[in-house]
């Protein structure tokens, strides 16, 4: 029966009263007997634990959006497949009675495997199909994971038909029901590991999610869940887990380590602090970190009251890698101690597929693949992704085209109809290809990475020029006469791809050779000037409405309508009615790059 529906019982911890000796000089029996305890060896135990982070929907070493092998630079391999078989081979080495194997959320989205699952055969039918991330996962034998914030990107009925599929739980203690604000799934789980002829190494995991939850699903969870900060609820139970009787402590946590958030001051919690929960909360031994999609072999944070060492480690995302604790305790004075914790990562292109997991999944990964090679139309040309960083690139124009077409339906015959509708899209993917000829399903999936839905907002001239000078922060200022270095133009202050937005319907030019927050020139509608009061519709995705990567004005402004269906799923329904995909029916030249007025590519 599965894990995660038990209750969680607390037990009180039994204390032992020390006997004292009055006297003190000790009689020579009690003193030969200290010196054998000296000379006796202590007891040690030895345990392992290993960690996934950020799965999103990755099995296999495939690429569903090329209809090949996952291949890139570096030599990574993805899905797992592998990480199965690395499991198994520390298990073998360790001794499976002495690991411990934990995720740290972000599994049922990302690729059109789990799209699949949560919207063409949906897991939530009546009799359907178990999630393939359940199956692999239950197979491998986790023990636990955590909740991460793409766990409820399909809403709360498919995560907890999920949730009820895993043999493990899924552990939230920061996702709280809005009304009694008790966790709304198990905050914990505790493991007793057997030592012969002692007592037994109580380990227990805390699970800890993302506050941004709160922003980016918005629509899922507002009134039914709320999600506190991770310092503040590890700093509540980490001492009721000690009190149980815990030996260990680790943190799953899905959050990152750089203390930064890219929400802003939208919530007063932040989104990527697992370092902060290892400063500010004593007895934590080791945090398995999430969410940042960054390859952190071992990070060590000293614990501001205890001055003892806590110890992370994040595998890179994708099962591209797998965290290894290796922990060390020892049996002093009637208890169990932790010695040391030191952590590496094991890289998944070392090993080959676990032929149980390739078995066990290859029905389901059939039918993906069948569905994203269906034809839905024909391209006059290839229309790619490689510049659209840095120049008005027409399939980013696709994305803004169909935003616009959907809304303007959707607005027909209400008050708002009249009002002009602009949309934004960022460059998700730097190698997106639709080539001439066919497209398929899995050419249009590859231009729009994520289950993003649509949006409309009622924005001012004023917000709108705002918001592109906060979207041109994007770019490395460039001195008017400076070399320009396309690798290095993009991506100022680590601002992700993902975080820079194209908006059509207006026209501008970006002057990368100012400050960020006058870089906006030229900005225009219809040919004149803009004005700060006139009113547009705006179409925008679901992250980006509810405050995803800060940018200002929108989170807040008025919402005019929204929609469950995903941007995805709209572009294939405009293609397959257009029948042909023509840059001419969409493609325009919207905004561009300058230094002081120049054109930085005289193409433009």
């Amino acid at each position: 029966m599965p894990l995660n529906r038990r209750k969680f019982l607390q037990k009180s911890a039994a204390t032992g009263a020390g006997v004292a000796v009055a006297n003190a000089v000790a009689a020579p029996a009690a003193q030969a007997a200290e010196v054998t305890a000296a000379k006796r060896p202590a007891k040690r135990y030895a345990l392992t634990v290993m960690g996934t982070t950020d799965l999103h929907g990755h099995v296999f070493n495939w690429d569903y959006f090329k209809d090949a092998e996952y291949t890139d630079k570096a030599g990574n391999a993805q899905g797992l497949s592998r990480i199965s078989t690395l499991v198994n081979r520390l298990r073998e080495e360790k001794g499976r009675c002495n690991t411990l194997l934990l995720d740290a959320g972000d599994t049922i989205q990302g690729t059109p495997l789990t799209y699949y699952y949560a919207k063409v055969d949906p897991i939530t039918a009546e009799g359907g199909p178990v999630h393939p991330m359940a199956q692999a996962m239950n197979a491998i034998g986790y023990d636990a994971a955590a909740l991460g914030n793409h766990e409820f990107n399909y809403g709360l009925e498919t995560l907890r038909k999920f949730e009820e599929q895993l043999h493990f739980p899924l552990l939230g203690t920061n996702a709280v029901d809005a009304k009694t604000q008790r966790p709304a799934f198990p905050p914990y789980f505790i493991k007793k590991f057997h030592v012969p002829g002692l007592p037994p190494v109580r380990v227990a995991v805390l699970g800890l999610t993302n506050p941004g939850i709160a922003i980016w699903d918005k629509a899922y969870v507002q009134g039914k869940l709320e999600f506190p900060g991770l310092e503040e609820q590890a700093a509540k139970w980490v001492p009721k887990l000690k009190s149980m009787g815990a030996d260990v402590v680790i943190v799953s946590a899905h959050s990152g380590s750089s203390g930064t958030s890219s929400y802003g001051d939208q919530l007063p919690y932040v989104e990527n602090s697992a370092a902060l929960v290892a400063q500010q909360v004593p007895d934590i031994d080791a945090i398995l970190v999430g969410h940042a999609h960054v390859e952190i072999p071992e990070l060590k944070v000293v614990n501001a009251k205890t001055g003892k060492t806590v110890v992370l480690s994040e595998p890179l995302a994708y099962a591209e890698r797998l965290s290894v604790f290796d922990v060390e305790l020892v049996f002093v004075k009637g208890r169990w101690t932790v010695e040391s914790v030191s952590s590496k990562v094991l890289n998944s292109n070392t090993v080959a597929d676990d032929p149980k997991i390739t078995k066990l999944l290859s029905d389901e990964h059939a039918k993906v693949v069948k569905y994203v090679n269906q034809v839905v139309g024909t391209a006059t040309e290839t229309l790619t992704t490689v510049e659209a960083r840095y120049k008005d690139a027409p399939i980013i124009d696709l994305i803004t085209k169909v935003q616009e077409d959907v809304v303007k339906a959707a607005l027909a015959g209400t008050s708002y109809a009249s009002l002009p509708v602009i949309a934004q899209a960022s460059p998700f993917s730097r190698t997106s290809e639709i080539p001439a000829g066919k497209v398929t399903i899995r050419d249009l999936s590859s231009l729009y990475v994520y289950d993003n839905t649509l949006v409309a907002k009622l924005m001012t001239g004023a917000q709108l020029r705002a918001y592109l000078e906060y979207s041109a922060e994007y770019f490395v200022q460039t001195a008017a006469d400076a070399t320009v270095d396309v690798e290095k133009l993009t991506n100022a202050n680590n601002r992700p791809d993902y975080n820079y937005d194209y908006v059509s319907g207006l026209s501008y030019d970006v002057d990368i050779a100012q400050a960020a927050g006058s870089r906006i020139k030229n900005l225009t509608y219809n040919g004149a000037a803009l004005d700060d009061a006139q009113q547009f519709v705006f179409a925008v995705n679901n992250y980006r409405a509810n405050g995803g990567g800060a940018f200002p004005h929108v989170a807040s402004a008025t919402e005019l309508w929204s929609e469950s269906t995903e941007i995805r799923t709209r572009i294939a329904e405009w293609v397959t009615a257009k029948g042909v995909l023509d840059p001419k029916e969409f493609a325009s030249v919207d905004w561009r790059l300058t230094r002081g007025g120049v054109p930085v590519f005289q193409s433009f």
